[in-house]
């Protein structure tokens, strides 16, 4: 298996959960960027391989170089639940020497017919663990799904306890940005969030983001309140999916964060803006309701973009549809 960005890469742990608790006698090998290890930390039966796309493994002849050292390995079946150039590549390689191989359908018809302005066909497709379950039923390994079993809390460290307090009654995390602009809450309906949730003395509410830009946003957001903590940018991403799993709840967009508070078996409210939870990313365990999307009869072309990166003109401002109080509201209803 071969996985590329956050949310895809998490999108898989749930599935490989419920693989190895249902299957203990196979062992499985992950193979993913060494970043995304801690992911997969404490899953029996499940080795990590680091792909290391910079240096050994980079380019065709990489590819080859870890086909090779992946049949060192003695693998059996290859499930590809990435589905791209590089992974068909290893992927063909392993079927050539008479192995069984599966991938994951990426359904790219049906989510052109979701996005479209004409002719759209508005209707739930299946969800990416739906479609990693499948993967796995073509390599003859039934997967159940419905009664998911996720990690204990993580301990928090003393440099953890540190930064947020010990005091703190409710948890809930915010994470308020994404890749592309067109799935970010607009940041003064954000800071009315923060600020109605702040009102109640008995949460702590810790926000989370990355890169110098944001945090410097993450500081301004922080500062008006005592019980608002900006925690990016101060502890490592393994404390951080330490933090993420002893949330109460978490608010995110159509992010990774998202994906990470869920695999974590954290509730997670979602916000939606040119993208729709129907293209099959709603994170793992959540119900729709708890997905909160831009307002269709004001803007009927949503949803337009599977991931947020393509921008319609007149479409800029749809998440403003989506009030704070409803945001609080449901972050409260889950409390």
């Amino acid at each position: 298996m071969r996985l590329s960005a956050m949310g895809d890469v998490a999108m898989t742990v749930p599935v490989l959960r419920a693989f190895v608790k249902q299957h203990p006698e196979v062992q499985l090998t992950v193979i993913s960027r060494p970043f995304f290890k801690p992911f997969f930390d404490g899953i029996p039966n499940l080795t990590f391989f680091v792909f290391d796309d910079k240096e050994r493994h980079k380019g065709f002849v990489g590819l080859l170089r870890l086909y090779k050292d992946l049949k060192k390995l003695d693998i059996d079946a290859f499930a590809d639940l990435h589905n791209v150039l590089r992974s068909k590549v290893v992927r063909t390689l392993f079927a050539l020497s008479g192995k069984k191989t599966a991938f994951v359908d990426k359904a790219r018809e049906d989510k052109k017919a979701l996005m479209r302005a004409e002719n759209k066909i508005f209707k739930q497709l299946p969800t990416m663990f739906e479609r990693h379950r499948k993967v796995f039923e073509e390599l003859g390994f039934s997967v159940d799904l419905s009664n998911p079993t996720f990690p204990k809390k993580a301990v928090l460290s003393a440099e953890i306890t540190d930064l947020i307090g010990e005091n703190y009654q409710k948890l809930i995390g915010i994470a308020p940005f994404a890749q592309y602009k067109s799935k970010v809450y607009p940041l003064d309906l954000m800071q009315e969030v923060i600020a109605k949730l702040a009102e109640n003395k008995e949460h702590t509410i810790l926000l989370f983001g990355g890169g110098k830009k944001e945090i410097e946003i993450l500081e301004s957001l922080s500062k008006p309140f005592k019980n608002v903590i900006n925690v990016a940018g101060k502890i490592k991403f393994q404390q951080e999916l330490k933090l993420i799993s002893n949330l109460d709840v978490m608010l995110s967009m159509d992010s990774g964060n998202a994906h990470i508070a869920a695999m974590l078996g954290v509730k997670v409210i979602t916000l939606w803006g040119a993208t729709h939870p129907y293209a099959g990313f709603l994170p793992f365990n959540q119900k729709i309701e708890e997905a909160l999307v831009s307002d269709r009869t004001k803007f009927p072309l949503l949803p337009t973009s599977v991931y947020g990166n393509k921008i319609v003109p007149g479409y800029e401002d749809v998440m403003r549809t989506i009030s704070p109080d409803k945001v609080v509201s449901s972050i409260q209803s889950q409390l």
